[in-house]
């Protein structure tokens, strides 16, 4: 019978989400006769844990269905179990990287890579606890539905399984890495404030994601795809293509990966948005199958980002990630050029070469992001209120995250070079249960 792990990394109250994820879980089970690891990572605070552990105890019973439920001491347990196996090299500092202190997207959702190999899982299916799933004739619309039909298949095997294949014939004995689509709603990324206010703001703001030697009119293109996802039209039937997944069209809300996950993690860092978005443009740049479908999430806004604390602290990720995309950009480009040398003779992604380029990343002249940081001064400051509060808190600290950026592809770097191993070690390693959960 064939394993998959659905995943739902928290660090907030999601006893609903956790409900519906439970019925994706029994979805797959009951129209693919698979069985689903669902895995919970729970890095909340007591109180909410009990909660999201009640919500786990009223999910149905079901024999092709198993919780794992844990908690953050129980999830440093089995990476440190993993890593000391592994024998690998800074292990303090692996685990720091593997479960921060700070928010990591990318951290979280390398666990669940662990666990799913130490789970004997085929697949990792992630979502997010602060989206929802359409509801169509009062039925929720699972984007498992279409990962379970072409997920680790070869292309060809999975082209009778979409609505339509957009795929070059050299391609087609290649297995489906990646299976994803988006979401409708609100922005990915809490900018929209900002778009109301100045668009001419935003458009210097959201314009630094790209690189520096792009033309304008291209930058402006990036501008208006960026953070959009598919709109606001609603799903009202089933539409998937077989291709190279453009990178722009798929979310990390709603995505699934076969194999990559095990040959490249995604970079660890911490407090900056998009740092889980690598493995899409990696399987994108080595030309590996995916589909893309429509059954797109419900994104939606929590309220602690608009808090007094929460405000400067997600501005600060955003700013984060402006600033990562010096690296990244440099290695996607690389990656790109690279192309069919990622893959080793069984089409497998080259670690090596993944670690190569971040290394090489790390050496950059960092003016690129001095003049991010002037850009994004002068654009908070234009917006007033709150927005020039932060940008004086950025002043403070443009010395350090500039630091903090070269020390983050660094830490990359030195993950993508011990992964392999530990993928290897956690699947020779238990997962222990929380007190109370079946093994």
């Amino acid at each position: 019978m064939r394993r998959i792990c659905l995943t739902l990394p928290t660090n907030r109250p999601c006893t609903a989400t956790i409900s519906a994820v439970a019925e994706e879980a029994a979805y797959a089970a009951r129209h693919f006769g698979t069985e689903v690891r669902l895995l919970i990572l729970d890095s909340c605070a007591a109180g909410d844990f009990e909660e999201h552990a009640e919500a786990v105890r009223r999910i149905p019973p079901d024999p092709r269905i198993v919780v794992h439920h844990l908690d953050e001491a129980r999830q440093s347990d089995f990476l440190r179990r993993v890593i000391d196996r592994a024998g690998a090299v800074k292990p303090d500092h692996l685990l720091d990287l593997m479960l921060p202190a700070g928010v990591s997207y990318g951290a979280c959702t390398n666990r669940a890579f662990l666990l799913a190999a130490a789970l004997g899982c085929d697949s990792v299916h992630r979502r997010d606890s602060d989206s929802r799933y359409q509801v169509v004739d009062g039925e929720r619309v699972f984007p498992v539905h279409h990962e379970l039909l072409s997920l680790g298949r070869t292309a060809a095997d999975a082209a009778p399984h979409v609505t339509e294949t957009a795929l070059a014939a050299d391609l087609m004995s290649r297995e489906v890495a990646l299976v994803g689509s988006s979401f409708v709603g609100e922005l990915s990324v809490d900018i929209g404030e900002i778009l109301r206010i100045d668009p001419d703001v935003h458009r210097d703001m959201v314009g630094l994601w790209a690189p520096a030697h792009w033309s304008d009119e291209r930058k402006g293109q990036l501008v208006d795809e960026s953070f959009r996802g598919a709109g606001t039209e609603a799903f009202t039937a089933d539409h998937s293509t077989l291709t190279v997944v453009d990178p722009m069209r798929v979310d990390m809300c709603n995505i699934a990966f076969h194999g990559v996950h095990e040959r490249v993690p995604l970079p660890p860092a911490t407090d900056t948005i998009g740092s889980d978005y690598f493995l899409i443009h990696l399987v994108h740049d080595a030309a590996l199958p995916g589909v893309l479908h429509n059954r797109n999430i419900v994104n939606y806004y929590t309220g602690e980002r608009r808090t007094e604390t929460g405000f400067p602290a997600y501005q600060l990720r955003f700013v984060k990630f402006l600033l990562s995309m010096l690296y990244f950009n440099f290695i996607y480009e690389h990656m790109a050029l690279a192309g069919d040398s990622l893959l080793d003779e069984q089409g497998r992604v080259r670690a090596s070469a993944v670690a190569r380029l971040a290394r090489k990343s790390a050496g950059l002249d960092r003016s690129e992001n001095v003049h991010r940081l002037d850009v994004l001064d002068t654009a908070y400051r234009r917006l007033g209120g709150r927005y020039a509060e932060f940008a004086d808190l950025l002043r403070q600290r443009r010395a350090r995250l500039l630091d903090e950026a070269r020390g983050d592809i660094e830490d990359f770097a030195l993950l993508v070079e011990a992964w392999e191993p530990l993928v290897r070690s956690a699947a020779l390693t238990a997962v222990d249960p929380m007190p109370g959960q079946r093994p």
